[in-house]
């Protein structure tokens, strides 16, 4: 059984009737998100030594939280199950401590937590609000947070609070999102002739590293183009392998990765590039008549990417968002993990690196 059902189940065999009898008055929400593969479904038995088993999630208002969470906490201790289902129901091994703070309070003992709607909201965006979101908030908010917040499983959500908030952050905004796209067709732009010169040079090796950095691209991109959320390295190939367009992208990126010589790895990747141009047409987003050849009058196979980017631009309505310079979201400028988990900073280095610096048209 994978842990979303285990989970699930908890929840309706163990939790739910429970606070029937000790709180059978108190409006919540009971979900599963916030960290775990399970979230995904993406686990399985290796999986079960850290971060797994029964786990339910309760949110309450700040009011009810204050009033209830820490006594509700102690009395579930005392009827908890040692196990659910023939899964142990205590934190074994977890790196992730119990929830505790002003917002959120957990046991070692079991998997149930208290939250309040604010509190994760917070730990997730750096945000107690979704009101008035700025461009440049949805730039600095990166894509594994809003993935762990909108992923998992709602089991149920008084008042439809919880699943509002998911609702909202589903996915970017229309001008984000092909911004986004913009700034994916200027990082290959980038890099897109190295890969040859490179290997030109006799640097095999750097030529096969800049084609690895290039397939991450290609294989975000194609993340992009189906408006879906990337997960974090660990589950990115994963999730890449569930999209649509995988199907074609991976042979090319297969070949990319085997190839022996740089013309070769070159070929395969103006393949994939193509692939993505062709689907980004077929679906009208910001669609750009893809050109495959030469790097100007030297010998490195490659697209168009300079069109796809001004394509993308000139599909921008808002002028806040079209006069930002050709950067990126901060999944686009960083791959460090201590800031793609802190999304109160990442949003402030993306407004410290964008805002003032527009393109005046």
């Amino acid at each position: 059984m994978q842990g979303i059902e285990l989970s699930r189940r908890f929840y309706a065999d163990v939790v739910a009737p429970w606070l029937v009898r000790v709180a059978p008055d108190l409006p919540h929400s009971a979900a599963l998100i916030g960290y775990g593969s399970e979230l995904l479904g993406f686990d399985d038995e290796t999986s079960k030594d850290h971060n797994w088993g029964p786990r339910v999630h309760i949110y309450l208002s700040e009011g009810d939280f204050a009033a209830h969470a820490h006594r509700l906490l102690d009395d579930f201790a005392s009827v908890m199950p040692e196990t659910f289902l023939g899964e142990p129901a205590g934190w074994r091994s977890r790196p992730h401590p119990a929830a505790s703070g002003p917002d959120a309070v957990g046991a070692m003992g079991h998997g149930l937590e208290f939250h309040t709607f604010e509190g994760r909201l917070e730990a997730h965006t750096g945000l107690r609000s979704l009101e008035n979101l700025t461009p440049l908030d949805w730039l600095g908010l990166p894509e594994q947070s809003l993935l762990a917040f909108t992923a998992g499983a709602v089991f149920r959500d008084d008042g439809g609070r919880l699943e509002t908030l998911q609702k909202t952050l589903a996915y970017f905004p229309r001008d984000v999102w092909l911004y986004k796209i913009a700034c994916q067709w200027g990082r290959i732009a980038e890099e897109r002739a190295f890969v040859g010169r490179a290997g030109q040079a006799g640097d095999d090796l750097g030529s096969r590293i800049i084609a690895a950095r290039l397939c991450h691209d290609v294989m975000a991109m194609a993340f992009l183009l189906e408006r879906r959320y990337t997960p974090y390295p660990k589950w990115f190939g994963t999730g890449f392998s569930r999209l649509a367009i995988a199907k074609t992208l991976t042979p090319h990126l297969d070949a990319v990765l085997r190839a022996e010589a740089w013309q070769e790895r070159g070929e395969a990747l103006a393949a994939a590039y193509l692939a993505l141009a062709q689907w980004q047409k077929a679906k009208n987003i910001a669609p750009f008549e893809p050109v495959i050849g030469p790097y100007f009058d030297r010998p490195f196979t490659t697209i168009n990417a300079d069109d796809a980017v001004a394509s993308a631009m000139a599909a921008i309505a808002d002028p806040a968002i079209s006069m930002l310079p050709v950067m990126g979201a901060i999944d686009q400028v960083s791959d460090l993990t201590p800031l793609r988990t802190d999304a109160a900073t990442s949003r402030a280095i993306i407004a410290r690196m964008l805002d003032g610096k527009r393109v005046q048209s």
